[in-house]
């Protein structure tokens, strides 16, 4: 399956809306691992993201 390609933007609103939840006191502590478990797999997702749009500016910087 192919994997679409990354929404940084996407990926820090769902972010968002995954503190919000885990900041929620009506949230039960069954959903706040889950939620965490989102919010560390687009962590890396969105440092990965960074890092290699980073490495892309150097890149133009050198030339």
């Amino acid at each position: 399956m192919e994997e679409k390609e990354f929404d940084y933007t996407a990926a820090v609103a769902e972010l968002e809306m995954l503190v919000a939840k885990v900041e929620d006191p009506e949230t039960g502590i069954e959903d706040i691992g889950g939620c965490v478990s989102r919010a560390e797999e687009l962590v890396t997702r969105c440092r990965t993201y960074l890092r290699q749009a980073r490495e892309k500016v150097d890149k133009l910087e050198v030339q």
